[in-house]
This record gives structure tokens, sequence and C-alpha cells, in this order.
């Protein structure tokens, strides 16, 4: 309520500015224009018959006027920039006073609306009784001071009313009315304005009651809340454990089936060279062993920090290239591997992710896709790094998320990535990951 109110002020105050600055360019832009026309037709001898008082430079008047009103204007942003210090509010509220007071003396008092801006700022701003009271006067007794007919009737002044004479009838029918209507709706938005101070500080009474109010029932609310809390860290504690639970299945799965699948793919290539490679067999059941003795490690490590071993021990290029070094030794696929960034170090859980999406794809390549070849590339378009794994397997039209790609899914939405897969050519996996790129990094 109160920053709805603010901003009303503010945009009623904004308007009120504008009138201002439209009304007092108003008086000296006429005169101006006038007197140039004058000048052309030759009516200087008439039109001095007429009048009490000319200015010497309506030019040089419209400048000082603009002038002016543009050092109304700093002084108005100063005091909103530092509406928290009094002592720059009341400085700044006395420029106003005395700026407006200027302007209406070089207008030779044909416009005085001015001042209620100085008395917007005063009813806004001004806290201190006495202070406010004293510059509330001062501004009270200006403006019915500033008034044409009253100092005319002891210094000769110019007229507005004179210099509209000098058009037809019809032509000061419109100024008149663009005149009065400025010097109005300057009123009425002074009123307005008001009206809304009122209703602000009403509002701001009514809004001490209700937190009142709202204090004692927050004091009966507490004790449910409380109890609600204990129930809250009861949910929380269990879904804590399903999701770690669920953290931990995927590390499993992740390790077990990249290992698995490689001491299967081994298997059946010792099976098929048994008999008549007895010793291609022998070499290709030790490479098994190891396999199979670094995927045992790699299970311990990943259930006790869950972080792959091969991460633990290499940079995330150089576990990357053992990866495809140890698929491609136990297995029949061939597994090419492109890098387009200079380095690939980042955070771990980043790492991490990238690693086993790697593992997973190439995994599901052989054992699903029964491919020959599987193509990795990571570039980077920062702010992301595209990964792509694509194999020439016997792909998927219709494609149901099994355990392996939907925990793929997971870890990337973890990072605020995005995963698509595409099994019309082979089976691709397309992943975009928003790097956090640091110097860290370089």
């Amino acid at each position: 309520m109160q920053l709805q109110h603010a901003d009303k002020l503010k945009y009623i105050k904004v308007i009120m500015i504008i009138i201002n600055l439209i009304a007092v360019l108003f008086v000296p832009g006429l005169l101006y224009i006038t007197t140039q026309n004058i000048y052309d037709h030759f009516m200087a001898r008439d039109f001095l018959q007429n009048v009490e008082a000319i200015p010497d430079d309506p030019f040089q008047l419209l400048f000082m006027a603009a002038g002016l009103f543009i050092a109304l204007m700093i002084s108005y942003f100063v005091r909103e920039h530092h509406a928290d210090s009094m002592k720059i509010i009341y400085t700044t509220i006395v420029a106003d006073f005395v700026i407006s007071i200027v302007i209406i003396w070089i207008l030779n008092f044909n416009y005085n609306g001015v001042l209620f801006l100085v008395f917007a700022n005063l009813i806004t701003y001004a806290k201190g009784n006495k202070g406010k009271y004293l510059l509330m006067f001062l501004a009270i007794a200006s403006f019915l001071i500033a008034d044409f007919d009253l100092v005319g009737l002891n210094y000769p002044l110019f007229s507005i009313h004179d210099y509209i004479a000098y058009y037809d009838a019809n032509t000061q029918k419109y100024i008149l009315a663009f005149y009065n209507l400025m010097i109005s709706l300057n009123m009425v938005a002074f009123i307005i304005y008001c009206i809304y101070v009122i209703q602000e500080q009403r509002g701001t009474i009514d809004e001490v009651s209700m937190l009142y109010e709202k204090l004692s029932q927050a004091n009966e609310e507490l004790q449910d809340a409380n109890v609600q809390l204990k129930e809250y860290a009861a949910i929380t504690e269990k879904i804590g454990e399903t999701r770690e639970r669920n953290r931990l299945a995927r590390e499993i799965h992740d390790t077990l089936g990249h290992t698995l699948t490689g001491i299967s793919a081994g298997v059946d290539a010792c099976l098929a060279t048994i008999d008549s490679k007895p010793n291609q067999a022998k070499h290709q059941l030790e490479l098994i062993a190891d396999v199979t003795r670094s995927g045992i490690l790699d299970v311990r490590r990943s259930v006790n920090k869950l972080r792959p071993d091969a991460l633990e021990r290499l940079s995330l290029e150089s576990a990357i290239l053992e990866l495809i070094r140890e698929m491609n030794s136990v297995s029949g696929t061939m597994i090419h591997f492109a890098s387009k960034v200079e380095t690939l170090k980042f955070d771990e859980d980043e790492e991490n992710a990238i690693y086993r999406v790697i593992q997973e794809s190439v995994t599901n390549a052989i054992r699903h896709g029964k491919a020959s070849n599987v193509w990795i590339s990571i570039e980077k378009d920062e702010p992301k790094l595209l990964l792509t794994i694509q194999d020439d397997g016997i792909g998927c039209q219709e494609m149901k998320k099994g355990f392996g790609t939907r925990h793929i899914t997971e870890r990337i939405e973890m990072l605020n990535g995005t995963v698509q897969f595409d099994g019309s050519n082979g089976f691709a996996v397309h992943v975009q990951i928003p790097i956090r790129w640091g110097e860290e990094y370089d």
C-alpha cells in the first residue's frame, strides 16, 4: 500500500513539474513570438500605446526562465537521491523557494503556480514542526503576495493579457483557454497530491493497527508453526535419505554397468577366439581381469566418495581417454574422441557429470546399440559446453527411458543443463551444460 501511494505521489509530482515547465516557458515564449510579430508588421507604436511596460529582451527572458527551471529540477533530483538527509531536504526546499520567487519575479508575476511545487515538497519531506511551519508560512505568504493585480498597483508590470490582446478574437480565445488550463491543471494536480498524502498518512495509521493485530495472531500461530516445523523436518529427512539412495544408485549403476559391459564384451571376444587363437584369448582375459579390478576399485570409490576413481587420479580429459582405451581394448567397438576445448578442467560436479554421461552413453552404445563405432565430441559455446556422443548402432525409433538415460537426464538437469536423445540414425546424446567458466580453470 505504501509503495503504491509513493508511486502515485511521484507520478503526480512529475505531472506538476511538466505543467509548470509548460506554463513558465509559455509566458516568455508568447512574449517573444508576439514581439517578433509586432516587429514584422511594424505595429510597435500602436502596441506601446496600450501597455504599461514591456520586457527588455523577451528572448533573454525565455532563456532565464528555462535556466531557472533547470536549477529547480536539479534541486528536485538532489533531494530525491538524498531523502534520508534532513539537512539536504531543507536546503533544497529553501532553494526551491528562492528559485520559484525569482521565476515569478522575472515573469512579472504573470504566473505564480510554481509555488505549488514548493508546497508539495514541504508536505512530503518537511518533518520538524518548527522548520516545516516556518517554510509553509513563507510559501503561503509569498503566493498571496505574488499576485499580478496586487503588485501591479504599485509597480509597472508587463502583462501577458496585453500581449494576448494583440491577436484576433478567435486566437485570443485559444491562447487564454490554454493559459488558464495550465493554471487550473496545476491547482487540480496539487489538490490531488494533497489528497494522496492524507490517504497515505491515514493508511499508515491503519497499517499500525493491522500490524498489532497480526502480531497477536503470530504469537498464537507460533506454537502451531513449531509443531509443523518438526513434522517438516522429519519429512525432509526422509526426502534427503531418498535422494541420497537415488544418487548412490546412479553411481553404482554407472560404475557397475560400465564395468560389466566391458567384461561381457571381452568374454564374447574370448569365446570367439579361444579355440583358434588361444594366446589372443589369454591376452584378452588379462585385459578383462584388469578392467574387473579397476571396476571393483571404482565401485568402492563410488560408494565411499561418489566420485569415479579415474577422476580421483587423473584430469577429466585423461580419465576420458583411459575409459576409451579400456573399452577399445576389451570390446570390438572403436571409440573416437575429439575435444575443441583447450583445457577440460571444471568444478567437481561438472566433471563428474561429463564423465558419467560419456561412460553411460558408451556403455549403452555397446550393450544395447551393438555399435561398431562411437564418436565423442566436446565443444565450447560459451557459456555452454556442448557434449555429443554418437554411435552407428541399431538406433531406437521409439525410445523408452531406462535407468541409464534417466540418470543422464537427472545429472545434467542438476547442473541446469539440457539433454536430447536421437535414435533415428544410430543413437545420439546431445548435452548442453552451462559451465561456470572462470580464471581458476585456465
